[in-house]
């Protein structure tokens, strides 16, 4: 009976396995993907970049091929629009399809070569100010102060003025009015690392200043930069796409959405899709990058995860 009783207390205890921890890269997904609109701007991006390398491939004409029979032919759902020219055409029998699908490789281009050279200067300047401080830091940080103190687009165009018109020299412009928030964004990040214990335990270890500022600290600096990266690429195809419709960036006929823009102006009223095509392209594109960019500020800091 004592056997039986014995018997029927004890319980089966089920084998239950902890769950196995998640690697940085697969936590980082768990909240980055909670967010719609980031995972949205991720899938457009995704498919622009796609759509800029196969370009050649999947553009149906030569972008700057001219048909002279076919001056503002409407989209092809309109009466007297051809499949053949499924958007229309511009005024000088452009493709317009053609036109945003190259300008898209080329919008890409930009933000890449924009954001790499401010990417560049503005951490090495702000890793300085921060990791040396005394003179140093304030010299960068006065010459940064005056350059916030002027409108970004006018200082963008008359550095533009200066160098000449031309898609490299606007690219330049804008990389360098882009500096500051990189170098603001780094020197507070430094200053808040500088004196935590693994900097002090890496000093104590005879590291020397370069591995201190580029191996040690910078790494844990590195979330707010990833974002700012981010948002730096909306802005480059935004302030890209002003110059080229002031006419000191891309020059005609290289098939940029704001010189579309620019080139259609006075044809507003009477054929609409030669100017609302680029405007839409230009507000998508850096609509997907500011949501991807909020995806991950909300993914990468620890205070915002739910």
């Amino acid at each position: 009976m004592s056997e039986l009783v014995n018997s029927s207390t004890q319980t089966a205890v089920p084998n239950v396995q902890p769950p196995a921890p998640q690697t940085p890269l697969q936590e980082f997904w768990v909240h980055f993907r909670q967010n719609r609109g980031a995972l949205i701007g991720l899938f457009y991006i995704a498919a622009i970049f796609i759509i800029s390398v196969f370009a050649d491939v999947i553009s149906p004409h030569d972008p700057i091929a001219q048909a002279r029979d076919m001056l503002l032919t409407p989209p092809a759902w309109l009466e007297g629009g051809s499949w053949e020219y499924i958007l229309g055409t511009d005024d000088v029998g452009r493709d317009i399809l053609s036109r945003l699908i190259h300008g898209a490789r080329l919008s890409l281009f930009i933000g890449l070569l924009v954001v790499s050279l401010s990417l560049i200067l503005g951490v090495s300047l702000g890793l300085l100010a921060g990791y040396v401080g005394g003179v140093l830091d304030i010299i960068i940080m006065r010459i940064i102060d005056i350059m916030l103190a002027m409108p970004s687009l006018l200082l963008a165009i008359a550095i533009v003025a200066v160098l000449g018109p031309s898609l490299l020299n606007a690219s330049f412009a804008i990389a360098l009015v882009s500096l500051p928030s990189y170098v603001r964004l780094t020197r507070a990040s430094v200053l808040n690392e500088i004196n935590r214990d693994y900097v002090t335990a890496s000093r104590v270890a005879g590291a020397s200043p370069l591995r201190l500022m580029f191996i040690v600290i910078l790494p844990n600096c590195l979330a707010p930069l990833i974002v700012q990266t981010t948002l730096g690429f909306s802005n480059a195809i935004l302030d890209m796409a002003a110059l080229g419709f002031l006419g000191i960036g891309a020059q005609p006929p290289t098939p940029e959405w704001g010189a579309m823009l620019a080139e259609a102006l006075q044809f507003v009223q009477r054929a609409w899709w030669v100017v609302t095509f680029p405007g839409l392209a230009i507000l998508l594109t850096v609509l997907a990058f500011n949501l991807m960019g909020d995806g991950l500020r909300d993914a990468l800091d620890p205070k915002l995860k739910q």
